[in-house]
């Protein structure tokens, strides 16, 4: 099998081979790869600052849907076309140039036909800015929790605060997943390299992303190196699906692993030699901040610098601070409008300085805080406009729906916020 677009990587061919052949032996008898002559990448990245004291950088994305995407750049999770608590078309995410939608979610309900029929998400949902959708590939993860305990600590990284609960995994192999719907009825569901490819085409996302297979930190070896051959040849048939009909959609390859270095640096050698229009790093990293921080270091260098980098399922204030000087250019998470849902708030340090800290806005310390916003001096959320921590604090405490409707908002405007510092500390080489 002739791999053209990974010839510029000495040795990488030879290598691929045995990583893109099926286990029964077989090849996938894939055809060349490559960027066809006259034929150019669904995305422009232009690099409008490089750090001079690590590797961090400020930039535009350049999508050929006509949409752009500055960053470095927070991207809110909007799993079913939603961010929960305050919907698609409200101001504060309006302000955010990405939002991450999930397919495998969107394909049970509404159905991507119904998606297609409205116009793509866009028109479905009102979202004037740009999305990305993912493959399903995570959900393989999160529905399969079942299968392992990672606990309840909720420090951010992907996989926390889950707990055992029965699988909805009926079946995984070279083909695909099957699950079972988590809508009840016991209706399943394939998920293909090819059709999930399809899927997000329907959907109408400006970028999408390969199907993947993606385990838990504390995955066996064998169990690791299954997932990793297996998501790298899904990859492979996802690009040549995405290739025969781009629709200006941007593709991005996921760089796999677990916490093996090894494994790691050489899916980003053969991710960054094939011709994705972005970067992405799954999977897990490390059962805890320290252990994702030392891993990503270890292998990010050999991502690249053409491409835009994203980091899948990571966004704590924290873990976005460390990870911005190796490189990536934008984060998604849940863990901000999660926060809000259990009554906690992202709060900036005053006076513009690029750090944040988390707020219990329901502790009692706030009870008569009524001078105060919830954001504190200087927050130009919609919610901060009008809300002080007593008042929030009391919705909480009553029930009302309205707490994490406002604290959401508050939140993700506070991201963005968070990554606008970034972007002035990066361009004046202070990160």
């Amino acid at each position: 099998m002739a791999l053209r677009a990974v010839a510029q990587s000495p040795g990488l061919v030879h290598r691929s081979l045995s990583i893109l052949s099926r286990p029964d032996g077989g090849a996938i008898g894939a055809p060349p790869l490559h960027t066809a002559p006259g034929q150019r990448r669904q995305l422009h990245f232009e690099v409008l600052h490089q750090s001079r004291v690590s590797r961090a950088r400020v930039g535009r994305i350049h999508l050929d849907t006509g949409r752009t995407i500055d960053t470095p750049t927070f991207v809110p999770v909007a799993t079913t076309g939603a961010i929960r608590g305050i919907g698609m078309a409200t101001p504060a995410v309006d302000q955010v140039p990405l939002v991450f939608c999930n397919t495998l979610h969107l394909m049970m309900q509404p159905g991507a036909d119904t998606v297609a029929a409205a116009g793509g998400l866009h028109s479905f949902t009102g979202r004037k800015n740009a999305i990305i959708t993912d493959s399903g590939g995570f959900q393989i993860f999160s529905l399969a929790a079942g299968e392992m305990d990672l606990g309840g600590a909720d420090n951010g990284l992907k996989g926390a605060g889950q707990r055992k609960r029965p699988s909805l995994i009926h079946k995984i192999s070279e083909d695909g997943v099957v699950v079972r719907s988590y809508l009840g009825g016991g209706e399943l569901y394939h998920l293909s390299p090819e059709s999930s490819v399809a899927f997000q085409k329907k959907l109408g996302g400006d970028i999408i992303v390969p199907l993947d297979e993606v385990v838990p930190f504390n995955a066996d070896a064998h169990k690791v190196h299954q997932a990793f051959r297996r998501s790298h040849r899904w990859q492979y048939r996802s690009l040549r699906e995405h290739q025969s009909n781009p629709q200006n959609q941007a593709i991005y390859g996921v760089v796999h692993g677990g916490t093996d270095v090894a494994l790691r640096r050489w899916s980003a050698r053969y991710i960054a030699a094939l011709p994705f229009d972005g970067v992405a790093v799954g999977g897990s990293l490390g059962k805890n901040r320290d252990e994702m921080i030392k891993m990503l270091d270890a292998f990010t260098p050999c991502l690249g610098t053409d491409r835009p980098k994203h980091l899948l399922g990571i966004g704590d204030a924290e873990s976005i601070q460390a990870a911005l000087p190796m490189g990536f250019d934008s984060f998604d998470s849940c863990y901000p409008t999660r926060l809000a849902r259990h009554g906690s708030a992202v709060v900036l340090a005053p006076g513009g300085e690029y750090s944040a800290s988390k707020v219990d806005m329901q502790k009692a310390v706030h009870a008569e805080n009524f001078a105060e916003s919830v954001g504190g001096d200087g927050c130009g959320c919609t919610t901060c406009a009008t809300c002080s921590r007593a008042y929030l604090r009391h919705l909480f405490k009553a029930g009302e729906h309205a707490a994490g409707s406002l604290l959401t908002t508050h939140n993700i405007f506070a991201m963005a916020e968070l990554m606008k510092r970034a972007a002035r500390e990066i361009t004046n080489d202070r990160l």
